[in-house]
């Protein structure tokens, strides 16, 4: 037990003497930690001038208006617009080729078309009286021949 009361007084002592040394410190490196706060605040100034406040034109085309500070302001305005470009780009490619693979169909069906109105004015030549009659007296196998007698309508009751 006196081992415990004598160790009690000697920590209650040497506490202290940390304590004020650490006082003493403290203020010291407190100092010096505003000291070096304020000769960074007063190094690090803006010097840039807001681009809204005094934009001319002179400082546009300068380059001027590249500064580091204002693209770092803008760095989400112009991924937005690269972005923007990129979308724009990719949809007119596909417009192209759109209007590529509309023309070669336009194309084709103006060809089907003509084909179409070749076809139907052959059958038509060929189903002709005339043209048929023709092939009739041409072609002595035939069984069909041209009737003498004009055709006549029979009449029955129903349709009077």
């Amino acid at each position: 037990m006196n081992k415990e009361k004598n160790d009690t007084p000697l920590e209650k002592t040497e506490i202290p003497a940390i304590d004020a040394a650490k006082a003493d410190k403290e203020p010291t490196e407190e100092k010096q930690l505003e000291q070096a706060i304020d000769k960074i605040k007063s190094s690090v100034t803006e010097d840039e001038v807001r681009p809204a406040a005094s934009m001319t034109l002179k400082k546009i085309l300068g380059g001027d208006i590249l500064t580091a500070g204002m693209v770092r302001s803008q760095l989400w305005l112009f991924v937005l617009i690269v972005g923007f470009t990129i979308v724009y780009v990719a949809f007119r490619y596909q417009c192209q080729q759109d209007m590529i693979a509309i023309d070669k169909l336009e194309r084709e069906l103006k060809d089907a078309k003509y084909k179409a109105l070749a076809s139907s004015s052959a059958l038509t030549e060929r189903c002709r009286e005339s043209h048929v009659l023709d092939l009739l007296r041409n072609n002595k196998d035939s069984v069909l021949h041209i009737s003498d007698q004009p055709p006549y309508i029979i009449r029955t009751g129903e349709h009077e």
